[in-house]
């Protein structure tokens, strides 16, 4: 056949292809029950997309995998749509929105109404007076008449109607451009669900404003505390100097956190709470024809308005680079910031793919040529999309004795490898693949699907589902020349915002001061008429589903080694283990010699290669260290099985030395452990492992500075070819026979005849307080964390449903005694809660944590209220039964599958149990009472020695104050971190 007409007919069969492409996302209408929705064809969630005669979108995409349903209640209002002169409104309102209605939330909404509609009024006073004494005579009269209101009012009624249905993840949030409201219901709950949802939103009360406006206070001094948080700020301002993208924060400013208007909040609710600009996104096991009819009803109340939506001049482009220095304690970073198109723009995705092209956490330029040659601490590239534009990031991390400025040179070198096209063509099949194996692990996650419909509602991308549901497929047909024809359009070498976030005090900070707050009544154990209502609707039953080991689980060998086999009948991926009862408390090189295997070549590849290789069959391995196991994962498309799995075995059996490389690992992990001592969270884990240990501890027996530096590349590369000589189980869940796998695994995996005994470990026996003490660590910082850690009896598997109900009870969500005393009651805090811990093994005791995260100034304040509760219990057996109903619902609806199974044999092995204990914890409910509780407080909680860890400065808090607790010792970061 002559040339030209080969090539004619190439593209004949690429028009019809395309042709093919095109036509596969389509969309269509449908009607079903009475009700016309919209959906795309090909769609793997099979979406439905209603609207109802009031304009509320309603977003319904089935998954029976659990009896269970995931909720979104989407507004397209967020900071962007704060007024000017209060901004931080649409957080406020969010907070709020938890408070109840002249429904519930009230004991007798007409008496409560004129004492709100006075705390109304005296805010708005209050907000106009300048004068100092005065607006502290106002605020007196504030707390005064909130205190009297509070009588009236039952705070966290809705929480309790959500443990009362058993929802789980409670929770919601503002950012930009939405404020969403989240929960996770059992599916036999919806009739219930729906009632209160829809009162929920019919007319909102402001009540308990003045605790809720504290607890903010609280979160904004947790934001200034933050430095990533400010980072962020940074580039959003420096990026977007006239959308309010830049120019308001969602945590509002000092100034307007000061002088809040509830009338302003009650304003911007009757602005953009109407259905028109707000979206139910519902996910999970439901029939859609009688969900979408029961939506309806219940909403059908709310009355469209025009809704203005928020417009910002156009941006006028950058054209010299705008660089920002940010302070703070943490470790230093860096940061290039590019502006680019809005969610709907093409370009948005072709740059969404130029930035895996960068960095895919396995053959980007930035793992290849930065990561993987260890030219920096860390390095990586991403887009943060918002619907009106988006944010093209470099980041960087510096290693030992490299400047910012050094870093980011590197990353402007492989940026212009991106836009010289420098980079193999195959790599955007790669991507895409791998994407695609990404998607596929997520497909039957009901809360993944919510997520990704909430965000297309938000940005106002539903009526382009078609290119959602066809983004990869459009992904692969970005040609390089147009990849780099976007990059070098809107990448170019002026047009970007520079950050360095440095190490040293920042001196911007303005600390939001502590009012004067009277505790407030919370009404704990006491009922509105309507929670009454909804506790009466009966909802029919979910029996619970246990695992039966002898068939869930089929357990055989290979050679000498166990392998446990769950098989996978949902698609083609599979996961493979090996794993070993062995750890760093055997063996202190096993961690670094898990990270020092991804530097390592064999005879027949490279480093660089070996990533690729997985890369290209879109298939990932791991090896995962913990004090007591080491996990190796290999997983994947289970076509790949076979390369994948003899892939890694030829690496890990013939990897071979490199001092060069070991020499850079070595630097990047002695900056490592500086960047961990600069980080308050790591200085928390320290202290509270030094209070469950004592100075010989988990968390500081590692390998020193002198050791590090004596290792030798050798030492490494022995321990990873002897990993498989030692004991370890084999672990598969994916499609294949159980027969088909075992004849896998024989060729691939080679078994010793008889395994090398595990290195003898060390052992840490858990401390015996036999008095207060507190250990206290120095940090630059607005707030205080205060952590309660005591060890307490050896595990009892009898004690699990106890265990369970009592930490619902007193210290885990917002119904919990501690959560309504520390914030609801008393606004100590922000976050606070307590838990008495389950250990993981049954030869380890029970411990308990509690904590408290506040303003330096409350700290003794918050100490106090902390060990009121745990020397005594307020008792409600309303609070009770709610409890033990949410925990006893959780195990009703619970559904353990995929690894899951696995996991779960492996968790009841370490605890002893024999079988499924769920179902031994379910049947002891039933006769579970408020004096089982009270009793496991007054033996287990109250008046027992506890070691106080504190982190806070010592500029902000007064450390002689701490000495009237216990005996102090201030311990430096040297002896929590061992180095």
């Amino acid at each position: 056949m002559q040339f030209n007409k080969v090539f004619a007919l190439l593209l004949l069969l690429s028009a019809a292809c395309q042709s093919i492409a095109q036509n596969k996302y389509q969309w269509k209408q449908a009607s079903a029950g009475g009700y016309t929705y919209k959906y795309v064809t090909n769609d793997p969630i099979q979406t439905r997309f209603y609207t109802l005669k009031n304009g509320m979108t309603v977003i319904l995409t089935v998954n029976h995998k659990e009896p269970r349903i995931v909720y979104r209640m989407a507004v397209r209002a967020g900071s962007n749509n704060d007024p000017k002169d209060h901004t931080g409104l649409a957080h406020y309102l969010e907070h709020l929105l938890f408070k109840g209605t002249n429904k519930y939330g009230t004991l007798d909404w007409a008496k409560e109404k004129p004492y709100l509609d006075k705390i109304d009024a005296l805010y708005e006073q209050y907000g106009a007076t300048k004068d100092a004494a005065a607006r502290k005579a106002i605020y007196k009269q504030i707390d005064s008449i909130s205190g009297i209101a509070s009588r009236f009012a039952i705070a966290n009624e809705y929480d309790k109607m959500m443990n009362n249905i058993g929802s789980q993840k409670t929770n919601a949030h503002t950012w930009v451009e939405e404020t969403v409201y989240e929960e996770d219901i059992p599916a036999n709950a919806v009739d219930k669900f729906l009632t209160i949802q829809a009162e929920r939103f019919r007319q909102p009360v402001l009540r308990l404003f003045h605790t809720e406006l504290e607890a903010v206070y609280e979160e904004k001094n947790r934001w200034l505390d933050n430095d990533a948080a400010k980072v962020q700020e940074a580039m959003m301002a420096g990026l977007f100097p006239t959308h309010n993208y830049g120019q308001q924060t969602t945590i509002g400013t000092v100034e307007h956190l000061k002088n809040p208007s509830l009338i302003a909040i009650r304003n911007y609710y009757n602005k953009y709470y109407v259905p028109n600009n707000m979206g139910i996104i519902l996910s999970g096991d439901f029939d859609p024809d009688l969900m979408i009819k029961k939506v309806d009803q219940a909403f059908s109340y709310m009355q469209p308005k025009p809704v203005q939506e928020y417009k910002s001049a156009p941006e006028k482009p950058i054209t010299a680079p705008i660089v920002k220095e940010i302070f703070g304690p943490s470790a230093e970073n860096m940061r290039i910031c590019f502006r680019t198109p809005a969610a709907s723009a093409h370009e948005a995705m072709v740059l969404d793919l130029a930035s895996s092209i960068l960095s895919n956490g396995k053959a980007g330029l930035f793992d290849l040529n930065l990561n993987k040659q260890q030219k920096a601490q860390m390095t990586q590239a991403g887009l943060q999309q918002y619907k009106d534009y988006g944010i093209f990031m470099l980041i960087g991390t510096p290693k030992q004795g490299q400047q910012l400025e050094e870093v980011k040179g590197l990353l402007m070198e492989q940026l212009a490898l991106l836009k010289k096209g420098e980079f193999e063509e195959g790599m955007i099949k790669a991507i895409v693949a791998n994407t695609k194996l990404s998607l596929l692990q997520r497909l039957d996650n009901s809360t993944h699907c919510a997520q990704q419909l909430m965000d297309a509602f938000i940005k106002n991308r539903c009526t382009l589902w078609d290119k959602d549901v066809s983004y990869l497929d459009d992904m692969a047909k970005v040609t390089k020349a147009e990849l780099v024809t976007t990059a070098n359009k809107y990448l170019n070498d002026n047009n970007y915002v520079l950050i360095y976030k440095r190490k040293g005090e920042d001196k911007n900070i303005v600390k939001v001061e502590k009012p004067a707050i009277t505790p407030i009544e919370t009404n704990a154990g006491k009922s509105s008429g309507f929670l009454k209502k909804m506790e009466a609707i009966a909802v029919s039953d979910i029996q619970p589903l246990w695992l039966d080991y002898d068939k869930d689980i089929t357990l055989s060998k290979s050679g000498i080694a166990d392998v446990l086999y769950v098989q996978n009948k949902s698609n083609e991926l599979f996961s493979l283990y090996y794993q070993f009862d062995m750890g760093t408390w055997n063996n202190k090189l096993l961690p670094l010699a898990a990270q020092y295997l991804q530097f390592l070549s064999t005879d027949k590849y490279s480093a660089e290669q070996i990533s690729k290789l997985f890369y290209n069959i879109a298939c990932n391995f791991n090896i995962n260290t913990t004090n007591e196991m080491t996990t190796v994962t290999i997983n994947g498309l289970q076509e790949n099985f076979d390369k994948a799995v003899g892939l890694f075995e030829e690496i890990l059996a013939n990897c071979k030395a490199d001092e060069a490389a070991l020499t850079a690992l070595k630097s990047r992990l002695m900056k490592a452990r500086a960047n961990a001592k600069a980080d308050k969270q790591s200085i928390m884990q320290g202290l509270v492992s030094y209070a469950r240990y004592g100075a010989k501890n988990p968390f500081n027996t590692g390998l020193t500075d002198a050791e590090i530096q004596q290792l030798k590349a050798a030492d490494l590369v022995q321990v990873l070819h002897s990993l498989m000589q030692y004991k370890h189980r084999i672990m598969y869940y994916g499609p294949q026979t159980d027969a088909a796998f075992k004849t896998s695994i024989a060729k691939l995996h080679a078994v010793p005849a008889a395994f090398t005994n595990y290195p003898e470990r060390v052992n840490f026996a858990p401390a015996v307080q036999t008095a207060n003490q507190l250990l206290f660590t120095n940090y630059d910082m607005v707030q205080s964390e205060i952590a309660w850690v005591r060890n307490d009896v050896a595990y009892d598997a009898t004690k699990e449903a106890v265990v369970n109900v009592f930490n619902n009870y007193f210290g885990g969500g917002m119904g919990s005694v501690v959560f309504q005393t520390i914030r609801e009651s008393k606004a100590l805090a922000y976050s606070t809660y307590a838990f008495y811990n389950t250990p993981a093994r049954k030869e380890y005791p029970f411990y308990m944590v509690a904590y408290v995260g506040c303003q330096a100034d409350k700290m003794n304040e918050a100490i106090k209220g902390m060990n009121e509760l745990l020397t005594e219990l307020p008792v409600s057996e309303q609070r009770f039964e709610l409890a033990r109903t949410g925990f006893k619902k959780d195990l009703e609806t619970q559904r353990i599958t995929k690894e899951g199974i696995i996991a779960s044999y492996l968790s009841a092995q370490q605890k002893g149990w024999k079988g499924d204990f769920r179902k031994e914890e379910y049947a002891s409910l039933s006769s579970l009472t408020i004096q089982d509780v009270q009793k496991m407080h007054k033996e287990q909680i109250s008046g027992k020695p506890y070691t106080y860890c504190v982190v806070a400065s010592d500029k902000k808090i007064k450390v002689d104050d701490l000495k009237a607790i216990g005996e102090v010792k201030t311990l430096t970061l040297e002896e929590l971190f061992g180095y």
